[in-house]
């Protein structure tokens, strides 16, 4: 591997994420703390801004350099963060973060597929490590804050968003000195909406197995995005402070889960990587149930803990295996549909369905967590299930 590319691509990688989470992980909570009612419905924005990763990555596989459209993507981010922090209200929020959305969550399919362009799909999980390294490192502008803004408190306030608009704009700039990386597809061919959704990519493959995989994932959305949505606000109710910096321990496990996740692929099998990063999940809510029941917060960072578990062994591993299937010229289109489907349809779904069992499970300012996080627990189990039942461990053939 090239020594000058992997250090590009690992910096991509690193402030790509940390842009991100420096903002979104306390997010519920500085909308809860701003009174806004609609919180479920400014965090689907996550989920409406995936849904352009299909058409994003169809414009990267057939019009334009993948670094240079990165680059632009991220300069709109880095621009409407920063019209964020002027809103108060919920129009003006829901606004410029989905606009923000809609740029930056295409960014995860495209700086996935550059990666696997210059390098092996197989060496994908240790380029990816880099992106946790970025998401720690957000940590440290709330460790900071009190130092460089002189305030009390930055979770739950307006300033990561600036954190995440400046970031985004030195991101934009590094992008310019990516590998170049051309689209591989035919300008000529004739598209449709079926393109545009990246649907092409299941008629092309015409793999029942992959199908039951994106089923089975979209499943398993909805309680992942419980945690990555909203136990922002259940922290901020136990009183926690530093909300980014405890969810961020997760993130110190995903360091070590990433760089075996390879490892266990070749060891265990696709499926049996996709079965453990589920059991991680399961075991994150009955954590979180237990830990409320018996009235001990240690056991909230037994929940946190496998994170990297879950997001290394099902999510990255179900990347990597979508890659292994398509051929390099449907390369970014299959990674924006696989985004398309999971972080767009099923975050989507997860969002709105969890905002609904929030509200409806709310006596005055009190929320049921210990039923919220049963029914998360019990989802978890049913893509278990499913997982066993229907998803094929792919053979050598399959995947060559």
């Amino acid at each position: 591997m090239n020594k000058s590319n992997f250090f590009k691509l690992a910096v991509m990688m690193f402030l790509q994420y940390m842009l991100f989470a420096v903002w979104w992980s306390q997010f519920a909570a500085y909308l809860e703390n701003m009174q806004i009612a609609q919180i479920a419905l400014i965090m689907s924005s996550m989920a409406i801004g995936s849904m352009a990763a299909p058409l994003v990555g169809m414009f990267a596989d057939r019009y334009i350099a993948s670094e240079k459209l990165l680059a632009a993507l991220n300069l709109l981010v880095a621009g409407f963060l920063f019209l964020a922090t002027r809103q108060t209200g919920f129009a003006g929020l829901m606004t410029t973060i989905t606009l923000a959305m809609l740029c930056y969550m295409p960014t995860w399919s495209l700086t996935s597929s550059i990666a696997m362009t210059h390098i092996s799909t197989e060496q994908f999980p240790k380029i990816r490590l880099f992106g946790t390294f970025g998401w720690i490192a957000s940590a440290l502008f709330s460790l900071t804050a009190g130092f460089a803004f002189s305030v009390d408190k930055f979770d739950g306030t307006v300033l990561p968003l600036y954190c995440g608009a400046v970031t985004a704009l030195v991101t934009a700039l590094f992008n310019l000195f990516l590998p170049k990386t051309p689209p591989t597809g035919s300008k000529s061919d004739k598209y449709s909406i079926v393109d545009i959704l990246g649907l092409r990519v299941i008629s092309t493959l015409k793999n029942s197995n992959f199908n039951r995989f994106v089923l089975i994932s979209a499943l398993a959305v909805i309680p992942f995005v419980l945690y990555q949505s909203y136990v922002s606000m259940f922290l901020s109710n136990q009183g926690f402070e530093y909300i980014t910096v405890t969810m961020n321990i997760g993130q110190l496990a995903e360091l070590f889960f990433l760089f075996i996740t390879t490892a266990i692929i070749v060891k265990f099998g696709f499926k049996n990587a996709l079965l453990f990063g589920l059991l991680a999940m399961f075991v994150r809510y009955l954590s979180f149930t237990l830990g409320i029941v018996a009235d001990q917060q240690w056991l909230y960072y037994i929940a946190i803990v496998p994170h990297g578990l879950i997001f290394g062994l099902f999510f990255v591993a179900g990347q990597v295996y979508t890659d292994k299937l398509v051929s390099k010229e449907f390369r970014a289109q299959a990674q924006g549909f696989l985004a398309f489907a999971l972080w767009g349809v099923a975050c989507l779904i997860g969002t709105l369905v969890n905002g609904w069992l929030i509200n409806i499970l709310k006596t005055g300012d009190a929320t049921n967590w210990t039923l919220l996080f049963l029914i998360a627990g019990a989802l978890t189990l049913a893509a278990i299930a499913l997982l066993l039942l229907f998803f094929k461990n792919p053979s050598k053939d399959d995947i060559d």
